[in-house]
């Protein structure tokens, strides 16, 4: 009789530790998905050329079950503005940062510092002057590979020959770590056959006769190097304000297709913003809660698009990211 309430008492015992045990693990498995949220930090982050990049981050969030909230911020960012907002956002609660950084002195040290009180993911490059490799995880395209690419489609379209060809090159910032690699991508590849580069537009700069890009001397093509800067030239060819040049760039929103569907340009990369916001937010989320927190950054391809081949399966899965 006894031996029998001592195994009674005992099951009651191990049945109560175990109510106790699986409510502090779900207490704490909730109060882990109350603290699951990711803050992301763009330029102008509701304009068109970040549709698919938003795209993705939702995809992800919702794979992974984090909130992601996508800042407020103006079309042109400081490294002060981003410091700021990232401390404000560590200050509210939030437990990663995904940013793109700006070009300027001083970037890699003052973002290493800033992830010593928040985990931050990069999907852009940051600036070096001395060439000092960031420590912070980056996951973007290969900008040279992507400008090479993009003087390869050239030579394609020319049968390898442009000797004597001017070209015109245009940028949305020229000093961005991505414009001067994918430039150096490009030149290293084209200017070698006899090619030679008339000017250079910077799309952002302060607007003034000489950075319009209609004010420009007629050259053979004109490369644009990012989205921005494609759409620009897509405008002006639609306006016949470049002198007949022939337009090809690197972009990612509907207005860049549009301008490649409408014959204003002859071809266009485009980044895979899609798996750059839904790769970057999984490695951030992945990583949540973690005693030490490993983010790895990822290397991302690009695809080629022509006006001939724009409509097939592959490249309306493309497009279908971009309009979302």
């Amino acid at each position: 009789m006894m031996n029998s309430k001592r195994i009674f008492i005992i099951i009651e015992f191990v049945l109560a530790s175990m109510v106790i045990v699986m409510a502090f693990i779900m207490t704490r498995e909730q109060s882990g998905k109350d603290r699951r949220r990711i803050s992301v930090i763009i330029p102008d982050p509701d304009a068109s050329r970040w549709s698919a990049f938003r795209y993705g981050l939702k995809m992800a969030a919702e794979d992974q079950g984090v909130e992601v909230f996508v800042v407020s911020t103006g079309d042109v960012l400081t490294l002060e503005d981003e410091i700021y907002m990232i401390g404000n956002e560590s200050g509210n609660g939030v437990d990663a940062v995904i940013l793109q950084p700006v070009p300027g002195e001083d970037v890699l040290r003052k973002l290493e510092e800033a992830s010593k009180k928040i985990p931050i993911m990069l999907v852009g490059d940051p600036a070096s002057e001395d060439g000092e490799k960031c420590r912070l995880p980056v996951t973007c395209s290969d900008d040279y590979h992507m400008g090479k690419a993009l003087a390869e489609e050239v030579l394609r379209d020319f049968n390898g020959n442009v000797e004597g060809k001017a070209l015109g090159i245009v940028a949305e910032n020229e000093e961005s770590v991505e414009a001067l690699r994918r430039k150096k991508g490009f030149e290293d590849t084209l200017l070698d056959r006899g090619a030679r580069i008339s000017w250079t537009v910077c799309v952002s700069c302060e607007e003034t006769d000489h950075n319009y890009l209609e004010n420009q001397s007629k050259t053979d093509l004109v490369i644009a190097l990012d989205d921005v800067s494609l759409t620009r030239a897509g405008e002006c060819a639609a306006a016949k304000d470049l002198h007949g040049a022939l337009v090809y760039g690197i972009g990612n929103s509907t207005e860049a297709v549009y301008y490649l569907d409408t014959g204003m340009a002859e071809c266009l990369l485009v980044p895979d913003e899609f798996n750059r916001g839904y790769q970057s937010l999984t490695e951030a989320a992945k990583n949540l809660g973690l005693f030490s927190c490993n983010m790895k950054g990822k290397v991302l391809p690009f695809n080629v698009l022509r006006r001939k081949e724009l409509f097939t399966k592959k490249n309306q899965e493309i497009l279908l990211t971009m309009s979302q």
